[in-house]
């Protein structure tokens, strides 16, 4: 049985990003990666989940050139919560953009240097109009940390 857990939080209010969210829980349960894997909603996910979890993959919406409500939300309830006990934490982070993303990334950046979270590889920005490749990003984003973690890289 797999010891390290990854929970991803991913924030998905329309068919493609549920494809984002499918794409990342898929990616991180690769067969050749043994890791258990959780996948909340950011309005489901409470502080004992992120306790619970070994490493964080984040989805969001930028909207307004700002993260989704709810991923504020999830912030504004579990930061305080967490911030002593997961210093250091293997972080990733997609953002579903129609424009740029710049934004988002910028306040996710201020938030995750916040909570000392170790971001394993720059920000994935999906931006523009949807594109099928966006969900196999997504997955190998999922993989790649999922696999570091179960490795003890991350």
């Amino acid at each position: 049985m797999a010891s390290k857990t990854l929970l991803i939080v991913a924030h998905a209010p329309s068919p493609n990003t549920k494809k984002l969210a499918q794409a990342a829980y898929d990616g991180a349960n690769h067969p050749d990666v043994a890791i258990n894997v959780l996948l909340k909603s950011p309005q489901d996910t409470q502080p004992e989940d992120i306790m619970a979890a070994d490493a964080l993959l984040l989805g969001t919406t930028e909207n307004l050139s700002y993260m989704a409500g709810l991923t504020k939300d999830f912030f504004d309830r579990c930061y305080y919560a967490v911030l002593e006990h997961k210093q250091g934490m293997p972080f990733a982070l997609y953002i579903r953009a129609g424009f740029d993303g710049t934004g988002t990334k910028l306040a996710m950046k201020t938030i995750i240097t916040g909570l000392h979270w170790n971001q394993i590889q720059d920000t994935l920005i999906l931006k523009g109009d949807w594109q099928e490749v966006f969900v196999e990003q997504v997955e190998e984003l999922a993989m790649t940390l999922a696999a570091g973690v179960e490795a003890g890289i991350y």
